[in-house]
């Protein structure tokens, strides 16, 4: 019956110390109590036909199984307070089960890529789901699995399932029991929440948008509550200070440090984090992009970069935003020079940390194929040579790694045009408003690109159509539901939601 838990705390708080009187929405409430019946009828179900099986074995197979359908589920169960709260993407436009999906896998998978254009309107969006919508980032910022792992325990069956669901290489034995690390990590998230969440407050914010904007920080999500001078799209344009931003890029960057190394941290000093060679690869890149950036832009007169402290500022938070995975906007981006739209695309391939609640590709795995690269082109004119790969003075004795990276790279680039082509190919005119011209097209190839490489990567926002000051509500049906897939991928780690669909992987033998 856990499964409904989760919704308890949205529906309590819209008529508690969350809202005030006058936002309380019966369709909201009545969506979140619907959805909660449905999940204890799913659970009880669940309970039923799995009581035979309870204390047996769980191999690598079955524990790949349990991710994958668990966030399949999840995506089903968490579109339900959309749905049956009648919650409209517009005027006169209530959400498809699709659209449902969207947001719920969008909230899950902590991209924040939204289809809703008006958060703002109470008769569109009721303030509960607005809060289920924030909520979802809290729950998927450690991932679904985790958390049930902390929460339940599952011996060395947890073990597994948070291997499985953990994306990025991990540094073992920092922690071995998992279960432990689990809770380590919970701990850690939830004390960031809380303690961003005191910050925004004192900063102005009220104790629904604080914590709203804290999940949407430390999930690495995006979510807001207001559609912002900007648009729609998971913009802070209400809390536009100085001090509010440089909060956020400070807290984005904790959340998309391993949480392993900020645990370390706590117990051996800032020593153990500059040691770490990810997390000076990590911060380096936020440095040397964000000079780039404020560089060409600057030189461009692009907007907010009038002075250097305000391209520093908004420069440094578009940065930290899409490298986290977070997606937050400051400014309308899609009007950059091409140098700065051009990094801030190539910036969605990398990611956060391993073990952070970011989403993408990981600094780690960045790091380790530039030195396979260096290996193969020595390898080239000196094949004698036999030289190991070694990461912060520590020589990887595994051998398949080196495989395992490359062949991963190749699959996220696979994944990718295969996922672009679909898009131009079938994806309507109408969805860029107008009929296919050259014009059009143009737009359609950057676009479609961007597009999936947000959702893919778990950013949020891309470019043209989907960019800073728009949203996902103009695409196909057909195109969501691709969306909802990418985003799964991006934030599981990819083979346990791909193996899936392989009819081999559901044989005995």
């Amino acid at each position: 019956m856990c499964f409904s838990l989760p919704f308890a705390y949205p529906a309590i708080a819209n008529r508690t110390f969350l809202e005030p009187a006058e936002h309380f929405e019966y369709a909201g409430f009545r969506g979140l109590l619907l959805s909660m019946v449905v999940c204890c009828i799913v659970g009880g179900a669940l309970r039923f036909f799995g009581r035979h099986n309870r204390g047996g074995q769980l191999f690598q197979k079955e524990a790949m199984a349990i991710v994958g359908l668990s966030w399949v589920m999840a995506t089903i169960l968490g579109a339900m307070p959309f749905y049956l709260s009648g919650t409209c993407t517009s005027e006169g436009n209530t959400v498809t089960f699709i659209e449902a999906m969207f947001e719920s896998q969008s909230g899950f998978s902590t991209t924040g890529a939204t289809v809703l254009t008006d958060l703002e309107s109470p008769d569109l969006v009721p303030h509960c789901i607005l809060f289920w919508r924030s909520w979802t980032h809290f729950l998927g910022g450690l991932g679904i699995v985790v958390l049930f792992v902390a929460i339940l325990g599952q011996g060395s069956a947890g073990k597994a399932m948070m291997r499985a669901e953990m994306p990025g290489p991990t540094k073992e034995g920092s922690m071995p029991r998992m279960q432990h690390t689990a809770l380590v990590f919970a701990a850690i998230y939830v004390g960031l929440n809380m303690i961003l969440t005191a910050v925004y407050m004192l900063e102005g914010m009220s104790l629904f948008d604080g914590l709203c904007h804290a999940f949407g920080t430390m999930a690495t999500g995006g979510f807001s509550t207001y559609n912002a001078s900007h648009g729609q799209f998971a913009q802070l344009g209400e809390f536009r200070g100085a001090l509010v931003d440089y909060t956020t890029i400070a807290f984005m960057i904790a959340a998309g440090t391993n949480f392993t190394l900020l645990y370390l941290t706590l117990l051996g000093g800032p020593r153990k984090l500059w040691a770490d060679v990810e997390f000076r690869t990590y911060v380096g890149i936020i440095l040397l992009v964000t000079v780039g950036i404020v560089f060409f832009g600057m030189k461009a007169g692009d907007q907010k970069f009038e002075t250097f402290s305000s391209s520093v500022r908004y420069g440094l938070f578009q940065v930290v935003s899409i490298l986290t995975t977070t997606g937050y906007g400051t400014a309308d981006f899609d009007g950059w020079n091409n140098f700065g739209r051009g990094i801030l695309l190539l910036l969605m391939f990398v990611g956060g940390c391993a073990g952070s609640t970011g989403g993408g590709m990981k600094v780690i795995r960045h790091v380790l194929f530039y030195k396979i690269l260096g290996q193969e082109i020595e390898r080239a004119h000196r094949p004698r040579v036999v030289r190991f790969i070694r990461i912060g003075g520590t020589t990887l004795d595994d051998a398949h790694l080196p495989h395992a990276i490359v062949v991963y790279f190749s699959m996220i680039l696979a994944i990718f045009v295969f996922s672009w082509l679909l898009l131009i190919t079938f994806e309507p005119g109408s969805t860029w408003g107008a009929l296919e011209t050259d014009s059009t097209l143009d737009e359609k190839l950057l676009d479609s690109a961007a597009a999936v490489a947000a959702t893919l990567n778990n950013i949020g926002p891309g470019f043209g159509v989907a960019g800073a000051t728009q949203n996902y509500a103009q695409f196909s049906q057909g195109a969501k539901l691709m969306f909802v897939w990418l985003m799964m991928l991006g934030r599981v780690e990819v083979y346990s939601v791909l193996v899936l669909i392989f009819p081999s992987f559901w044989r005995r033998n």
